[in-house]
């Protein structure tokens, strides 16, 4: 299928052939007829794209602290390669469009059905969209006019946000499309409306589509709207343009009438002057969108719905109330209509929108063929597909997000490991991935990979949740796997992971999972320093990370949680330095009366190995994440201590020494390990034991935790 993709690193617009996305659950499969170019929000992204680093900087402070707090964790040179890697990546562009279901996940929606979309309704001929951000058009409506249903939502939202009242003065400053939806709204509430903008030919437009008077934003424009509303001043401002200046909110204050409120709509400078709020009383909000459910990943992404009558109006029936709107006649989109290209030419239609084309344009809408055969296809090949390798690891990777091309792919690369397909659900991550990397086709199912005749070996970097299943089927095919953490988030899944890899053990097949920390250095050597000890170790692993945000996807239901998906990490270590079999868990955690803190952030996990060792695992998300991992090992009258994998003391009798490391963790010698293992060039380092009993601990920690007992194995 055809869909407009942007380079992160240059800005650069391409429209490119990708495999169609998956019917997921809860989601319809859409075959786009029309999506619309939003003007203000495409052209910002475009051009913070095309700009230096510097501009992309200044434009996203917000991820500028991200990069710098993940400097004092990791160190310059590996933030460095890994901004490199999210910029060197293709992102999907448009949210409002209109089409045909295809296939169907959701009740009440059948294929044929005419939809209008929003958030995942990109640029592309075909679309997934979660139920809640997919509306039925009436049949009064036409696909090119739904196309307009995001834009009309966020519009409608503005609206609702000002709770403006029949017969009330509005100023709406800003008359590009959101604005101009913005008034044909207004009117339709009953108000009497004023626009504002810097472009005189605007001006007309907004009185066209029903606007009660217009005004050029300059230094008159005070005074009429101070005629417009007979001296009252504005009951509600609505600021629906799009500029880095902060001249919009300074004059909506002066424009406003005492006890007033002013919405902010676009992206606009937010240097709020206190006096004038403070003198007025003036009641300052932020429209969010579509509206209420926008950002919440239980309300997109899993389509929980919130109950109407105590959230009359949701994101979803704001587009449901567009649409209507539009069949009423009461919002014409028509008349906003200036270009309509085809989606192989979209490239001439942004360079409209950055000005690039010194021509007028306001709303551009992209128009697909209907060639429903042809975009069914799910596998895109290579145009020069990588020549086969005579060496004996032939790869797929299932899942290929920012971990698996940052700490996986570029070591896989550098063993001259042939790269057959590719898939990820999203198709621009799929095609990202196969042209940075050399894989000879993309695909958006993992069926592709496992079915490819060429590939004997499985990278598996997906969600927690799928994990198992694949790990399952992949070693089914015949293929090594080599799989991230966990192994398994379930006892069922485990045991059945277990079955599996024990019969293709037995067939020569070898899995792994993505245990890093035990080949990193500092760990060797403290696994060496111990080797010749006789007696049980007592170990103490901290593992300082830091709050995750309840709406994360590692604590939604059916990810595992952070104990068996991180925490293995330390139970892994366990495992190598004392080569012995864990027989009993207790766990506890602090205990928080805040809701926003998942209760197993903090907890202590006590494990005793049948060797009599005891270790125990500190999983800190309450403290100071400087250092973020501490291992200390003791034994025999020795001692090592291990800090974030930077430096590591080992005393012995009267001796210490330190040494100094670079900070890595493993990921590299995991990679090398594995590769060599299919080989033949080095024996398995992990047993299909050594994986289940370690996955087996962390499933028994989060038991413990939930039932305050000790759990045997």
């Amino acid at each position: 299928m055809l869909q407009v993709t942007q380079y992160q690193k240059t800005g650069e617009l391409r429209v490119e052939e990708l495999p169609p996305p998956q019917l997921e659950a809860g989601s319809v499969l859409v075959r786009n007829a029309y999506s619309l170019i939003s003007a203000g929000t495409e052209r910002t992204s475009v051009k913070t794209a095309q700009s230096s680093i510097v501009g992309k900087a200044r434009t996203r402070p917000d991820l500028v602290r991200q990069v710098v707090d993940n400097a004092k964790r990791e160190g310059l040179l590996a933030t460095y390669r890994k901004v490199q890697t999210r910029l060197d990546n293709y992102n999907e562009l448009g949210y409002s469009s209109a089409g045909i279901v295809l296939e169907s996940a959701v009740p009440g929606l059948s294929p044929g059905d005419r939809v209008a979309c929003a958030g995942t309704a990109y640029h592309a001929e075909i679309v997934s969209v979660p139920k809640n951000l997919v509306v039925r058009i009436p049949d009064e409506v036409d696909l090119d006019e739904a196309a307009f249903v995001a834009l009309g939502a966020i519009a409608l939202q503005g609206v609702r946000q000002a709770e403006v009242r029949l017969g009330e003065y509005v100023a709406v400053i800003g008359l590009g499309l959101v604005g101009l939806l913005t008034v044909q709204l207004l009117k339709a509430q009953g108000c009497q409306v004023i626009g504002l903008d810097v472009d005189p030919q605007k001006l007309t437009l907004a009185r066209n589509v029903g606007c009660d008077d217009c005004a050029l934003n300059d230094a008159d424009a005070a005074l009429a709207v101070d005629a417009f509303t007979r001296g009252y001043g504005a009951d509600a401002v609505l600021i629906t343009a799009s500029t880095p200046s902060n001249q919009p909110i300074e004059l909506a204050l002066e424009v406003a009438r005492r006890k007033g409120a002013v919405v902010i709509v676009g992206a606009v400078g937010l240097d709020v002057p206190r006096l004038p709020f403070f003198e007025k009383e003036l009641d300052l909000r932020i429209s969010c969108s579509f509206g209420p459910g926008r950002y919440d990943s239980t309300y997109e992404d899993l389509g929980l719905d919130y109950p109407l009558a105590y959230v009359r109006w949701t994101e979803n029936r704001n587009m449901e109330a567009v649409l209507a709107l539009m069949t009423a006649g009461k919002l014409d989109t028509r008349p906003l209509v200036t270009h309509r290209h085809p989606i192989d030419r979209a490239v001439e239609a942004y360079d409209l929108v950055t000005g690039k084309r010194n021509e007028r344009s306001l709303a551009i809408l992209l128009e697909y063929p209907q060639r429903v055969d042809e975009v069914r296809s799910r596998i895109v090949r290579a145009e020069a597909a990588p020549p086969a390798s005579v060496d004996t690891v032939v790869a797929g990777f299932i899942g290929a997000g920012n971990f698996a091309q940052s700490y996986l792919l570029p070591h896989v690369k550098k063993l001259d490991v042939t790269l057959a397909g590719v898939a990820t659900s999203r198709p621009v991550n799929a095609r990202s991935a196969a042209e940075k990397f050399g894989f000879s086709f993309s695909t958006t199912d993992w069926d592709d990979v496992l079915s490819d005749a060429t590939t004997n070996t499985v990278f598996v970097a997906t969600r927690h949740d799928t994990h198992a299943r694949i790990v399952e089927q992949a070693l089914a095919a015949g293929n090594h796997v080599f799989v991230e953490k966990p192994l398994a988030v379930t006892s069922d899944e485990l045991e059945n992971v277990r079955v599996a890899a024990e019969a293709a053990a037995e067939r020569g097949q070898y899995l792994a999972v993505g245990f890093n920390r035990r080949f990193a250095t500092p760990v060797r050597d403290i696994q060496a320093f111990f080797a010749e000890r006789r007696e049980p170790l007592a170990i103490t692993y901290r593992m300082n990370v830091g709050p995750l945000p309840p709406s994360s996807w590692i604590l939604a239901e059916g990810q595992g949680g952070r104990i068996v998906g991180e925490a293995c990490h330390a139970v892994d270590v366990f495992a190598a330095l004392t080569g012995a079999r864990p027989v009993r868990v207790y766990a506890t955690a602090v205990r928080k009366d805040v809701a926003e803190f998942a209760a197993e952030d903090t907890a202590s996990v006590v494990v005793t190995y049948a060797d009599g060792s005891v270790a125990t695992l500190l999983y800190v998300a309450n403290g100071q994440r400087r250092p973020t991992e501490r291992c200390e090992v003791s034994a025999g009258g020795r001692s090592a201590i291990m800090d974030d994998f930077k430096t590591a003391t080992f005393r012995a009798d009267r001796s210490s020494k330190r040494r100094s490391y670079d900070g890595r963790k493993g990921h590299a010698e995991e990679v090398a390990d594995f590769v060599d293992v299919i080989r033949g060039r080095s024996t398995p380092t992990f047993s299909v034991d050594t994986l289940v009993q370690t996955t087996a601990v962390t499933l028994a920690g989060v038991a413990s935790l939930r039932t305050h007992a000790v759990v045997e194995l």
